[in-house]
């Protein structure tokens, strides 16, 4: 299905690419994750009913109403950018399915001052951030699990090898799984999906 297709299909506008907003030593531009990629993303990784997914970076909340949509579970969307969180909460309530199982929420601010849940259990990050940023997000959702232990997975797109240093030597999360995009652009190394987890769980 094509871009716009699913765009109709939602009933949502998150298309496009940030324009005019000033650059950010720590905070990168808007890009939405392709439709093409969430395809491949969970034609082989699940997502159920029971998950509650926090999107860090949300723009509009593109993966928030994909997940919704496909997998019915509770997301999250964070971001910090007042103009794309109003988007985001349009979208929401021009969401086709927004009375089905699930809830959608959007949270606006800093990635690092998001209050974990102790029901949030999968993380998503589409390099959204500089690794000082992304240290301190993953710190909160590790102190976090010494509070409420639970099984959780950090989910991968274009990951820097930063953030994958990061995580390989400096966290207890071990990579469980990569998903390569074939068709997309073979040439780029980047172009996959990481899934890190707990390797005791």
């Amino acid at each position: 299905m094509k871009e716009y297709q699913y765009e109709e299909m939602l009933n949502i506008n998150t298309a496009g690419e940030q324009q005019g907003y000033p650059r950010s030593l720590h905070y990168h531009p808007y890009e939405p994750t392709p439709y093409s990629a969430l395809e491949a993303l969970f034609s082989r990784y699940e997502v159920k009913r029971t998950d509650r997914v926090v999107d860090f970076g949300c723009g509009k909340g593109r993966l928030s109403f994909f997940i919704h949509y496909y997998c019915q579970a509770n997301v999250v969307g964070v971001e910090m950018n007042e103009t794309f969180y109003q988007d985001a909460l349009k979208n929401r309530s021009c969401y086709k399915k927004r009375n089905q199982a699930g809830t959608i929420e959007f949270y606006q601010g800093l990635a690092q001052e998001y209050p974990i849940n102790p029901h949030d259990n999968r993380f998503y990050f589409f390099n959204p951030f500089s690794l000082k940023i992304f240290i301190q997000t993953v710190q909160n959702i590790l102190v976090s699990l010494e509070r409420y232990f639970r099984k959780v997975e950090l989910i991968l797109y274009y990951s820097t090898e930063e953030y994958m240093f990061y995580l390989d030597n400096n966290t207890p999360f071990e990579l469980k799984k990569e998903i390569p995009l074939p068709g997309l652009n073979s040439k780029d190394p980047y172009e996959r999906f990481l899934i890190y987890s707990l390797p005791y769980l």
